[in-house]
Parts: structure tokens; sequence; C-alpha cells
């Protein structure tokens, strides 16, 4: 399609991916849309490294690079989104596993297109196996698939001293503060657990080629385990709160 309309906003599909190169925020999307078809026709497969973005061509091959850690690898766009503010993609938990963003949940990056024909034709996935990408520094065991922006914590072995990290339900972003404590005030007539509003400025605005406001975390918790936060996430959902993750911090 040469446009399509979300949420009320058009959007206009590129003729050509060739020489796009961007910069901002990605966020990944898990087991929650495992198995659900993408704007492509295909079905979505989190344990495969694609992606969605709003106006590249599909399929477009893309190397992601982590600005925040330099991890970089290719993916496949083959899918739509992410729509929502200062998002420029969506990743497949496994490339954000490969950026190693899950936990974190969003990550500074940079986006540039491949073209096979720079690579002496060669299949743009090769070309990711030969030329450098990362590798994640822990694999989390296949058989344990996290929901969107569940953080892996099955892929580090934790001595058994260690006290468990606090669990948090995040429930969204946003670059003003009254925006984030109109939803904490909505949440707080809606649970009974603690509500926070946190800061994350993550060194965004020190990058003069990105300089971005502090974003302001809203979070539910602590919690007592996953288990608890994602049923209060299901029970969240009737307040059109979409994709809540869990975090430890």
């Amino acid at each position: 399609m040469r446009s399509y309309v979300v949420r009320g906003k058009r959007y206009y599909t590129k003729t050509s991916s060739r020489n796009h190169v961007e910069r901002g925020l990605a966020s990944w999307y898990g087991r929650k849309f495992h198995g659900r078809r993408t704007s492509s026709g295909e079905r979505y497969d989190m344990h495969q490294m694609t992606a969605a973005h709003k106006t590249l061509p599909l399929p477009t091959y893309a190397r992601v690079t982590n600005l925040d850690n330099g991890r970089s690898t290719v993916v496949r766009v083959n899918d739509r989104g992410p729509f929502v503010h200062n998002r420029v993609i969506d990743l497949s938990y496994a490339a954000a596993k490969r950026l190693d963003m899950v936990k974190a949940g969003i990550a500074r990056v940079e986006v540039r297109s491949i073209d096979p024909r720079d690579h002496g034709g060669q299949s743009p996935l090769r070309v990711a196996s030969t030329d450098g990408a990362a590798e994640p520094a822990q694999r989390a065991p296949a058989e344990r698939s996290p929901d969107v922006g569940i953080a892996a914590t099955s892929a580090v072995a934790k001595p058994q001293a260690s006290a468990p990290a606090p669990v948090y339900l995040q429930l969204g972003a946003f670059g003003s503060r009254g925006n984030a404590e109109q939803l904490r005030d909505q949440v707080l007539a809606a649970v009974d657990a603690p509500v926070r509003v946190q800061t994350a400025r993550s060194g965004f605005a020190s990058d003069p080629l990105y300089a971005v406001d502090p974003l302001y975390k809203v979070q539910v918790g602590p919690l007592d385990s996953e288990r608890d936060a994602d049923t209060l996430g299901r029970r969240l959902a009737a307040l059109g709160i979409e994709k809540p993750m869990v975090v430890s911090r």
C-alpha cells in the first residue's frame, strides 16, 4: 500500500529502502504476538530476526545498531509499527536479545538499510553472519519464551544466596511528566499496588546527534513475581494499556 491509517494518522510507505538511515528508540514484541499475522502476510515468529517499521517497504533488510553498547544485527522488516511516539522500529525478541535490550525494553538505535547490490549480491542474512553482527552475552533457554518486554531472567545463573530482584510492571514511558502522572493516577484508582513514576535519562540527552528529553516511566510495584505482573497486565488491558512489560528497576 502507498499509505495506510492507524489511530487517525496516515503513514506513507517508501518506494525504496536504499540509503535509508535513521536514529531513534527501538522497542520489541514477543510471545503476545507470536503466531499472529504480520502486515506482510507472514506469521510473526519471535525467534526469527525480524522487525516492524512504519514506512520501509516490505520486506526490507536493515542493520540495527544499539548505540548504547555497540551491538548490531541484521533484521528483515516484515511488519508495520511501532505506533508509539519517538519509536522508530519494533524488533522481534530474537533481535532484541542479540542487541542486549530485552531487559531494558527500549534502546537508542541506528537503523540502516541493506541492499544486496552493496555486498556483491549476497543475501543480507549471509552478510549478517560475516561482517561482525554481535552475539548476545547470554542465551535464554528456548523453552522459556518471555512475553512482551519481559526480562529473560533465566538466562543468567544466579547464586542461591542472592535475593530476587524486585519486579515492576511498566505501563508506559512518556516525554511529558504530566502525562505519566495522569496515567499513574488512573492506575492507582484501579489497582491495589503502589504505582510510581521513574525518570529515565540513560544518557540520551548528552548525545548531540540524538538529543531528547528524559523519559518518565509509569511502573506498578514492587510485585511478588513475574506471574503476578502478567496477571495484573491482563487486568489493565481493560483500561486500554497496551504492551506492558516486566522490569526489575
